[in-house]
């Protein structure tokens, strides 16, 4: 069983990205801003290998469990160098991404992920885990964009640049995303 995110932390997705490096230090402003506590959460699944694959081409679970965590911990070097001060809680989950998010959420100020344009004529569009998220999460869920060096800071009120919006489906109360 994943446990959630324990009283006034923001909880964030991290998948090695560059948009989910941009995600966790959009976070870590936030929180401090919050006094609340960073929980960077990656999760990972066992790949669906063919049966017919050689044993050898088969990573234990302990072996993925631990390029997980190697994952997780050379992304908050990148996002914070490597001096770990404890501000950070890392988690790392075996699960569905979204699922595993979404409760590690539960009780959290809010999750953050990062995102990454898609390109084309919507610029906002996400991926699937982001979508799954903002469909399943009972908590606000900012999304972060990847391809900028640093995002800005959310504002309470907003303003131009930065869209609030009623969050789709089930019980996420409001989706925000951080724009230019």
């Amino acid at each position: 069983m994943v446990e959630g995110a324990v009283g006034n932390s923001v909880v964030v997705g991290v998948d090695g990205s560059q948009a989910s490096v941009a995600a966790l230090r959009w976070a870590a402003r936030q929180a401090r801003a919050l006094h609340a506590t960073v929980v960077a959460v990656h999760a990972w699944q066992r790949p669906g290998l063919a049966p017919y694959a050689p044993a050898t081409a088969r990573p234990t679970a302990a072996e993925q469990r631990e390029g997980a965590a190697r994952l997780l911990a050379a992304t908050l070097r990148e996002a914070f160098g490597p001096q770990d001060d404890g501000a950070v809680r890392a988690v790392v989950a075996e699960g569905a991404p979204a699922r595993v998010l979404v409760q590690q959420a539960q009780g959290a100020v809010l999750l953050a992920l990062g995102r990454t344009p898609r390109g084309g004529y919507d610029e906002h569009a996400s991926g699937a885990v982001v979508r799954a998220c903002l469909e399943r999460a009972t908590v606000p869920v900012v999304t972060v964009p990847g391809n900028r060096p640093s995002a800005p800071a959310l504002t309470a009120t907003g303003s131009p640049g930065h869209s609030v919006a009623p969050a789709p489906r089930h019980g996420a109360r409001w989706t925000c995303t951080v724009a230019g």
